[in-house]
């Protein structure tokens, strides 16, 4: 019986030893006898010592130095200056363009105070067309000597279109004067009285006239 059973133990293939003993190495029922570093003998009940190779040791590769190339520093960038803050723009509104009526009016206004002389002509003294034609020519216009002449002037306008610097004849065409606007006119006006500002109210107008 002793013979039958050995046989029938030898049958078992060398892989099913191998796990048989790798079972027994993991249940813990195998003593593992020192051996040599090239294989290792473990007694498995029932089947005797079995040795199993130690698996070779693979050999130490030893990996070569790399040297890595140096990059180059990179430039140093100029610290980031914030633009200035501009103000905003002012709105600047365009010049106004004076008619000539305006420009003779304004020229007329630098005259209220200086002295009436008859048949003057500016540009210390005047008489009442003196001064209206003095102021018309500080304009680029030339207007006649005489307040009858002035009367034919230009175009003639009603009351109601009056605007500043339109000449203003008076007393049948005996006066001239520069209209100021707000009823009122600058005029030389007689001897012993100098230009001044008047109201226009206190005269019977001629004409109107604008240049």
């Amino acid at each position: 019986m002793a013979k039958h059973r050995l046989q029938r133990e030898s049958r078992v293939s060398a892989p099913v030893r191998g796990a048989i003993v790798l079972g027994a190495v993991t249940a813990g029922t195998v003593a593992v006898p020192a051996a040599p570093a090239m294989a290792a003998t473990f007694n498995v009940p029932g089947f005797g010592d079995i040795q199993v190779p130690d698996l070779p040791q693979l050999p130490q590769v030893q990996l070569p130095q790399v040297q890595l190339p140096q990059l180059p520093e990179l430039p140093q960038l100029p610290a980031f200056v914030p633009p200035p803050q501009l103000a905003p723009p002012v709105y600047t509104p365009p010049p106004v363009q004076q008619t000539v009526g305006e420009r003779a009016l304004e020229a007329a206004k630098t005259k209220v105070g200086a002295q009436y002389v008859w048949g003057a002509t500016g540009p210390n003294s005047f008489d009442c067309s003196g001064l209206v034609q003095w102021a018309y020519k500080q304009a680029g216009v030339s207007l006649p000597r005489t307040s009858f002449e002035q009367a034919t002037a230009g175009s003639p306008i009603s009351l109601d279109e009056l605007r500043p610097g339109d000449v203003v004849i008076t007393n049948g065409g005996n006066h001239a004067a520069v209209y100021a606007g707000d009823g009122q006119i600058v005029e030389a006006s007689t001897s012993g009285v100098p230009v001044k500002y008047s109201p226009l109210s206190q005269y019977s107008v001629y004409t109107a006239r604008r240049i």
